[in-house]
């Protein structure tokens, strides 16, 4: 089982650097690990994208919960911030929080430390991929 890891102030300069250190680590453990999107799989909007009004959808988090709670290394791993290269961690960080999600990484589009980031992308090709729907 991952040892429950707690979580780096998303405002300090060693933040996304630590994380990547972190998910290296991690594979000591043995331990499965899932990349989970956020936007569209556990959260959705009603009209424009605006992070900020995202509504999340309990059902789909509660899945993802249950693989952590099932032993899964859990990286929320979000396009957030790439287009307009804003932080968007702390927000993220907090709506995750704030939706009971359970995981171990967080990882966006735009990190001003220059660590991890979510590359963009229109389409993913790989043969562990799943639909939310699929779980």
């Amino acid at each position: 089982m991952i040892p429950k890891r707690s979580w780096i102030d998303p405002s300090s300069q060693q933040d996304c650097k630590n994380k990547n250190i972190h998910m290296i680590e991690s594979k000591r453990f043995g331990s499965k690990k899932a990349l989970i999107d956020i936007d569209e799989t556990i959260c959705f909007y009603s009209d424009k994208r605006v992070y900020e009004l995202a509504e999340p959808n309990f059902e789909n988090i509660a899945k993802i919960n249950q693989l952590y709670d099932e032993g899964w290394h859990i990286t929320y791993w979000t396009g957030r911030g790439e287009s307009s290269k804003r932080d968007l961690r702390p927000l993220t960080l907090e709506q995750l929080t704030k939706w009971g999600c359970k995981f171990n990484d967080l990882i966006t589009g735009f990190c001003p430390n220059g660590g991890a980031v979510k590359p963009n992308f229109d389409l993913v090709i790989d043969d562990k991929a799943k639909r939310i729907e699929e779980l």
